[in-house]
């Protein structure tokens, strides 16, 4: 860095400062500053690389904290190496897990991986982002190769990852393949020259792994640079789509603005810093304005979601949503634009029909017990009324207004 110019050094820094926005860990600080003065020195990009095993085909804004990183470095220049794990993949990352995953097929992999990377890209520039599948390179080494791999790790090492300790401790199994996943995931670092890799703070391990494998096979080691984990709408467990405590990227826009007005008061902040691209300046201005009071929390709160709609679906999208929540919540009135859907006579029975058919005909659920579930939480509406037993029938007319929850409406439209 000595031999950098006065306006290179400070490039450096506020590189530096930028990147650290949101971030739980630098590993280690001193080193990313190295190499970002090297690339500025230099002219060449950074190769960031964030791993993705493609174990489920959607995103929610909880995989976004990284991917909002991704995108502060592809903005200052860098170059994103995604690598999806089409190899890794089979396997699962145990991380987290009291039993070993299921393995998954080579069909599943190749289809979560191509809804991935639709979604990524609502995200990430794909002109600067270039993407690898490790099967490139794990899948042609020999055993022998393997045999050298594992032999850059110890028993003792692998078990100091928290998930598979506890298995241990517990008697529980842990299958000889398990290990080799940070291995693996390691071993990608390698083949792909990572200068810096991303993660949750869940992987750190696995990030750590590959500073690891670099060095040993003469590698100039990669800078480990791990994100929180954001918390879901029920303000305690980690966002998660299995959970119910998410907002999926891919979602209806009414969908995504309502879930974002259910975020607790507590993390909405915390959503804003890792989940969105509010410039620093403007999210500074809003913590003060939350703090002394001249910030309501609803209208902080309807700006977050504002902004998730706007990033995943544009401008136009956001205005509707705002709309559409202004006037079926906020009025209480029933939406202008609600959309209309058919239903078979053949469904009816003397113009009746169960209500758990209902709802799973008019693709309002996706199956008898989902919509069971709805009915007897209370979250199911005809004309307003509310219905609360799930064995029931209803009487249908050309028109009436179906409900479930605060934002599915279905205007029915008969046909023979």
């Amino acid at each position: 860095m000595d031999k950098l110019s006065k306006d290179q050094l400070a490039e450096v820094e506020r590189q530096f400062e930028l990147l650290q926005r949101g971030v739980t860990e630098i590993i280690p600080e001193d080193d990313l500053k190295e190499k970002l003065a090297r690339s500025i020195a230099t002219g060449k990009p950074l190769n960031v690389k964030l791993g993705l095993d493609p174990s489920a085909p959607d995103i929610h804004v909880g995989h976004t904290v990284v991917l909002q990183k991704l995108r502060q470095f592809q903005e200052l220049g860098h170059q994103i190496q995604l690598l999806i794990g089409d190899f890794t993949g089979r396997i699962g990352d145990p991380t987290g897990k009291s039993e070993t995953r299921k393995q998954l097929s080579e069909e599943d992999v190749k289809r979560n991986a191509e809804t991935y990377k639709e979604q990524i890209f609502k995200i990430l520039d794909p002109e600067k982002t270039k993407v690898y599948y490790n099967s490139e390179w794990l899948s042609p080494l020999t055993f022998a190769d393997v045999v050298q791999l594992s032999a850059k790790a110890t028993v003792a090492r692998i078990l100091e990852r928290d998930d598979f300790s506890k298995r241990y401790s517990a008697g529980l199994p842990i299958h000889i393949h398990e290990f080799f996943y940070p291995l693996m995931q390691g071993y990608d670092s390698v083949a792909m020259e990572t200068d810096v890799e991303l993660g949750g703070t869940d992987q750190k391990f696995n990030l750590l792994m590959g500073r690891t494998l670099q060095k040993e096979y003469g590698v100039d080691s990669q800078i480990a640079i791990t994100m929180p984990l954001l918390e879901g709408l029920d303000g305690v467990q980690k966002m998660s789509k299995s959970l119910g405590n998410y907002i999926g990227i891919d979602e209806e826009p009414n969908e995504i603005y309502g879930k974002a007005m259910s975020v607790p008061d507590e993390l909405m902040l915390k959503y804003y810093e890792l989940a969105t691209d509010l410039p620093d300046d403007e999210l500074k201005a809003l913590e003060s304005g939350l703090a002394d009071g001249t910030v309501h929390p609803r209208d902080a709160k309807m700006r977050l979601a504002a902004l998730f709609v706007r990033m995943y679906h544009g401008e136009e999208a956001a205005k509707e949503a705002e709309r559409h929540f202004v006037t079926v919540f906020q009025q209480r009135a029933l939406p202008d634009d609600i959309e209309e859907k058919p239903l078979p006579l053949s469904e009816l029975s003397d113009g009746r029909i169960r209500i758990i058919r209902l709802l799973v005909a008019l693709g309002m659920q996706s199956s008898n017990g989902e919509a069971r579930r709805s009915v007897q939480q209370g979250a199911v509406k005809i004309n307003e009324e509310k219905l609360t037993d799930p064995n029931g029938e209803v009487e249908i007319h050309d028109g009436d207004i179906v409900q479930v929850g605060k934002r599915k409406f279905v205007k029915v439209k008969l046909e023979s």
